[in-house]
């Protein structure tokens, strides 16, 4: 897949994503949380007022310190794809 594929299907899989309506569960959103934040190149401070979901934003980005923009792309794409597959 070309670097411009990846960019279409992500942002495939993060329209999708903010589309749906029913809740997630919470570890599903901190693993799409920290691949889309390392996807974006996004290194901002997670700003929850609760310090307790900051801790695991924070703790969730760290596990993916070492994985690419591009990988992180592929794995929130495989996140979404499953999630959607699994769930019917």
């Amino acid at each position: 897949m070309t670097s411009e594929e990846l960019d279409i299907k992500f942002k495939e899989a993060v329209d999708r994503i903010n589309a749906h309506t029913e809740p997630f569960p919470a570890d599903f959103l901190l693993r799409l949380y920290a691949y889309y934040k390392k996807a974006t190149n996004d290194y901002g401070r997670p700003s929850s007022s609760k310090p307790i979901i900051n801790a695991f934003k924070t703790n969730a980005l760290f596990q993916v310190q070492d994985v690419s923009q591009d990988e992180a792309k592929r794995i929130y794409i495989e996140l979404v794809n499953n999630y959607f597959l699994y769930r019917q």
